[in-house]
């Protein structure tokens, strides 16, 4: 188990910062807190939580700077998407703020019947690097307004911006305790999960990441929400503006430098556009600005190590292996930072890892395909089951890739994305349980049923 927690800067390639982990005796001391913190605010009425997310808005936004630039250092985010990522929590705190009434008792068949959404304790959410704000944020808000705490675990790389945010949070004001940060390793999860003080726990991360953080809760009989991967397909169909929709692929590919789960990663095109649409494709790709992340018109900063950008490269290059067509790109610069040029491949063998795996960076494969069923079969293909998205102007073929596609979200005509008041989250490998929108509240509430409390009884 590491003693220190080190972060790195993908783009000049030195060190940050290193931090020493919590030991037993601090982790003790932040449960602890956490714990006496979510005794005093259950019972702080609902009003006043959500005025209290309305104050960690403005905390957020007061925080931008040192946030964003936290992100981009750390991970290589481009600086003006750092400042959206904050500007898209602080939206998600007054969202629920706003949406505090989903949190009214429920009514039943009977008119004494009540069903509540009661907390249910302390979190703990075990966040990765990629988006270290907003994947945090989108289960601290709804966690917060319905009584609980969070105890948050953020990935090992990012553990500055794990520290910016929660003081952002605590210059909020309100109670001690109710986001609290642990600078741990992967190998201290089991142990906080099984402790007595965690009630739930939440990860976004890799299937094996989910895994074994679904089997330490099992064992634990805890409640778990997981996130994990995707292969997003982005079906083309022939008779969109096949100029406009490529530039709209290349940036639904290229968005957090590809590496987002959510990210569309394989594009399937009609025959009859898919000569045009690839060649409009590699222009749109190859006019991305890959530069300096900390440059205000940076599209691509560099992946967030050396050791993502090689496994990204071993990826391709395995699939160069067996069959596949280099489109664009697909070389690896060598360099000491994680600089990674936009790539596409064509002509993908079938059970090759761009087929079959989840890739995490700025490279598209695309499929050329001849009719809905097809394309269905396709989009269904693989173990993945996240986002995905159709591009028609025909009505029928949206309602029935809407109907068929296996994913927790189908988008017409516009890119993957999430929203505070929906629902997000997956089917197959890509998890289970729904974060944001109501089901984000309902997610770690006990909803309990009450039956036979007549209130007039009770009065005088």
């Amino acid at each position: 188990m590491p003693v220190t927690l080190v972060s790195t800067n993908p783009h000049g390639g030195e060190t940050l910062v290193t931090h020493r982990v919590h030991d037993a005796h601090e982790i003790d001391l932040r449960l602890t807190r956490a714990h006496d913190a979510q005794r005093a605010w259950r019972s702080v009425p609902r009003a006043a939580r959500a005025d209290h997310l309305r104050r960690i808005a403005v905390a957020l936004r007061a925080h931008v700077d040192v946030l964003a630039t936290t992100a981009t250092m750390e991970m290589g985010k481009p600086i003006t998407a750092a400042r959206g990522e904050v500007e898209k929590c602080a939206v998600c705190c007054e969202w629920y703020a706003d949406h505090a009434s989903l949190l009214d008792p429920l009514p039943g068949p009977l008119p004494s019947d009540e069903i509540r959404h009661d907390p249910l304790g302390v979190l703990f959410a075990i966040m990765p690097w990629n988006f270290p704000y907003w994947q945090v944020m989108r289960v601290v808000a709804p966690a917060l307004l319905v009584g609980n705490t969070v105890v948050l675990k953020l990935a090992e790389n990012v553990s500055g911006c794990a520290l910016a945010l929660e003081t952002a949070l605590q210059d909020a004001g309100g109670l001690d305790g109710l986001l609290q940060v642990l600078l741990v390793s992967h190998d201290a999860a089991p142990g906080i999960i099984a402790d007595a003080r965690i009630a739930a726990v939440t990860l976004t991360g890799s299937e094996r990441a989910g895994a074994a953080v679904a089997a330490a809760a099992g064992a634990a009989l805890k409640p778990v929400v997981l996130e994990l991967g995707g292969s997003d397909p982005f079906l083309v169909w022939h008779d969109v503006d096949v100029p406009a929709v490529a530039r709209a692929a290349a940036v639904a590919r290229c968005q957090n430098s590809g590496q987002s789960c959510i990210a569309a990663k394989r594009f399937l095109v009609h025959d009859a556009v898919y000569d045009t649409f690839l060649a409009a494709f590699i222009e749109a790709m190859r006019a991305l600005k890959v530069s300096d992340p900390r440059a205000i018109d940076t599209d691509l900063g560099p992946l967030v190590s050396l050791e993502a950008r090689d496994a990204l490269h071993a990826q391709v290059q395995a699939t160069l292996a067996l069959g596949g067509v280099a489109q664009l790109g697909c070389t690896n610069p060598g360099s000491r930072t994680a600089w990674y040029a936009p790539s596409i491949v064509t002509d993908i063998p079938a059970g090759s890892p761009m087929a079959v795996d989840e890739l995490f960076g700025p490279v598209a494969g695309v499929w050329r395909v001849h009719d809905l069923d097809e394309a269905i079969a396709l989009a269904n293909s693989t173990r993945f089951g996240l986002g995905s998205s159709v591009w028609t102007n025909d009505a029928d073929v949206a309602a029935r890739c809407a109907s068929e596609f296996q994913a927790g979200s189908v988008m017409i005509n516009q890119a993957v994305a999430s929203d505070p008041a929906l629902p997000f989250g997956g089917v197959k490998t890509s998890g289970y349980g729904r974060e944001l929108g109501a089901a984000g509240l309902a997610a770690f509430a006990n909803l309990k049923t009450v039956r036979g409390l007549r209130r007039e009884a009770y009065s005088d």
